[in-house]
């Protein structure tokens, strides 16, 4: 029995999120989707989510919604996480860190993990091992009976990300990368069944630098003065990786990666 899983990349702002939220039934239909999993850490105005916004991105078809580093930066997330474990956190935080960094659920094909981790390379703050707990989590998984392991690996260098792929491959059946919010062109299925891509890309504004206005960014480039750096406005271009997984072996059998435009009064 065949998976068809959906990874978007990380949504920025109210033009990503409506753009997600617009796209889900159409790409729903076209790759027959099954599960879909979303890096939302972006998507209150850039910076973190909300209570809200999780709400919606989850009641428009989302299945399970990651984190990163801007995990904390809405303050009325952190007492609604402990009730919501669809929505995902760095698993490598300390013990009793509010909130989840795995799930694992049933679905009428099987049951489907998903676990976050947080890369240790010019990322803030530092948090433990992401190859040990990130390891240990997809086994306990495994030994939990989930048919199919997703991992957002959410890191800054190409070569943490390739690690853990290696690391995980065989034993997750996606590895998938986020926060630099530009797709890489790597999309594979590894020598053990692991379909990996250092980085989704973003769902977000296509005419920006990540998503962000990009003439604010150029002035704070140019003359180096504090500069705000709002959410630039559509069209959006929505990044992500679709995987079909063998629900026997847990491992993949397709992977590809995929862009799509979207117009605002489309």
């Amino acid at each position: 029995m065949m998976l068809n899983l959906l990874f978007i990349g990380d949504i920025v702002g109210e033009p990503g999120r409506t753009a997600a939220m617009r796209a889900l039934p159409e790409l729903r239909e076209e790759f027959s989707l099954d599960f879909v999993v979303v890096n939302g850490e972006n998507a209150a105005g850039g910076r973190g989510i909300t209570p809200k916004i999780a709400q919606e991105l989850l009641r428009s078809g989302v299945d399970v919604i990651t984190m990163g580093d801007h995990v904390w930066d809405q303050p009325d997330l952190i007492p609604w996480m402990d009730g919501e474990p669809r929505l995902l956190r760095p698993i490598n935080y300390q013990q009793g860190t509010p909130g989840h960094g795995s799930v694992l659920l049933e679905t009428p094909k099987g049951k489907v993990g998903v676990v976050q981790v947080q890369g240790r390379s010019f990322i803030q703050p530092p948090l433990e091992n992401p190859f040990v707990i990130g390891e240990q989590e997809v086994l306990r998984l495994r030994e939990e009976g989930a048919h199919a392991v997703l991992v957002d690996v959410h890191a800054e260098t190409t070569s943490e990300k390739i690690s853990l792929g290696y690391l995980l491959d065989g034993k997750a059946s996606v590895v998938v990368g986020t926060h630099t919010h530009v797709q890489t062109a790597d999309d594979m299925i590894l020598p053990g069944g692991t379909a990996y891509l250092t980085d989704a890309g973003m769902c977000g504004p296509a005419v920006s630098v990540l998503g962000r206005d990009k003439d604010a960014v150029l002035k704070r480039f140019c003359t180096t003065l504090p500069s705000k750096f709002p959410v630039a406005d559509w069209p959006v271009r929505l990044c992500g990786a679709v995987a079909s997984i063998d629900m026997e072996s847990g491992k993949a059998v397709r992977f590809e990666r995929i862009q799509r435009m979207y117009e605002k009064n489309a």
